[in-house]
């Protein structure tokens, strides 16, 4: 759980730390004693139920903008109001794990270059320093509930007589207290427009740019969300441009500048074009080499018309992709087959996400199903096929 300051940390210290299982043959494994096989076994479980985060096309544009605001935004010293970064995408492509591994990454720059200690604090008093914050959105958002919830991320003290100007207060007090410098609100499009209450939290969000933290919101599909209202993208500055709202916070009302964010749109694959396929392909390639069946052969994942499989069951969407090759991957070794084919995958549904995940916000993504029987090899070229030199070769990539 990221949202509370142990758990984040135990997280951010701890998330590159899992050892995936050997990798071992047929011969080798029946060498094994039973229990040993079973372990193996259990442990290549582990393994697929926790593939690592591979850097997409899409994924590193979202990185490098939000690592450069960050890291800007945490080097200023003038009492200035700090742009924010929107990230929007469809549900299950990965916008929460990559804006939190870019921000650990970040934190513990931060950290480093300050040997732990908060440079903000003053002398004699108790040193805290919490870099970044992770907050997820109440399902049914309002400015106290908001307040609250990143309130309890620090464990600071609440008071059921302390009124929203006091939440307000506490949580600029905490922010700076911390040396907090990006601010994560997870699933942002709860928030619905034509509602008065949400509509007040989606202004004191804005006020919060006023506290000099980075605030990063991630949501689904976010321009049509109505979070924009009628706001326009500059294509001098690459910025949304938010209109005057017509609710306050506290009495103040937002200025231009704190209606200011980078909207930067976390996309699922496609595979229309060669480069399309051949950035799919590759992404295979990537999570095919994380993959321990015994009986796989190299391109399981990216020869033939595997690809193009993959694609029309997922719609490119990365989140689907890894919980159909997870529940492949125990299909194959619960049958002995140690191998992903397409008769196998036609026989695993891909399931829902964990509860808690909001369908109306669109967090729960539509969910392709087969079109079409599993198709035997043919001397035609497919589609993820490209053309060398030397004449016809698969496109693959690690």
């Amino acid at each position: 759980m990221r949202d509370t300051v142990a758990g984040w940390r135990q997280w951010v210290t701890t998330r590159n730390d899992f050892v995936p299982a050997p990798r071992l043959n047929l011969a080798q494994w029946r060498l094994l004693s039973p229990k040993d096989k079973s372990l193996h076994d259990l442990h290549r479980a582990v393994t697929h139920a926790n593939l690592p985060l591979l850097q997409t096309p899409m994924s590193l544009a979202v990185t490098k903008l939000l690592r450069g605001r960050v890291t800007s935004n945490a080097a200023k010293r003038k009492p200035t109001t700090l742009s924010g970064v929107m990230i929007s995408g469809g549900g299950y492509q990965g916008k929460t794990e990559t804006a939190c591994e870019c921000l650990a990454a970040f934190e513990e720059g931060w950290l480093q270059l300050h040997r732990h200690l908060n440079p903000g604090a003053v002398p004699g008093t108790r040193d805290l320093h919490v870099p970044v914050a992770y907050v997820q959105t109440p399902v049914t958002a309002k400015p106290k509930s908001l307040c609250k919830a990143i309130l309890n991320f620090y464990g600071a003290p609440l008071s059921s007589r302390m009124d929203l100007p006091d939440l307000i207060r506490q949580v600029a007090l905490t922010l700076h207290e911390n040396g907090t410098k990006a601010l994560l609100l997870d699933d942002i499009t709860r928030l619905r427009m034509h509602r008065a209450d949400d509509q007040d939290t989606l202004d004191l969000i804005r006020a919060f740019m006023n506290m000099h933290v980075t605030l990063v919101l991630v949501g689904v599909d976010i321009p049509r969300s109505g979070l924009l209202r009628e706001g326009r993208h500059d294509p001098g500055s690459g910025q949304v441009l938010f209109p005057p709202s017509r609710h306050a916070v506290n009495g103040a009302e937002p200025t231009q500048t704190e209606r200011r964010f980078d909207l930067v749109e976390l996309d699922r694959f496609h595979y229309d074009t060669d480069e399309e396929i051949t950035a799919w392909t590759d992404h295979l390639a990537g999570v095919e080499s994380q993959l321990r069946l015994m009986k796989a052969e190299p391109g399981m994942l990216t020869s033939g018309v595997m690809p193009e499989y993959l694609f029309e069951r997922t719609d490119g969407v990365v989140g689907l992709l890894e919980r159909l090759l997870e529940d492949g991957c125990r299909e194959a070794i619960d049958s002995g087959t140690e191998c992903l084919t397409e008769p196998l995958l036609n026989g695993i549904a891909i399931t829902p996400g964990p509860p808690g995940r909001d369908r109306a916000a669109g967090e729960i993504p539509d969910i392709p199903e087969p079109k079409r029987p599993a198709k035997k090899a043919s001397g035609r070229r497919p589609r993820n096929t490209v053309l060398d030199d030397k004449g016809p070769a698969a496109a693959t990539g690690s």
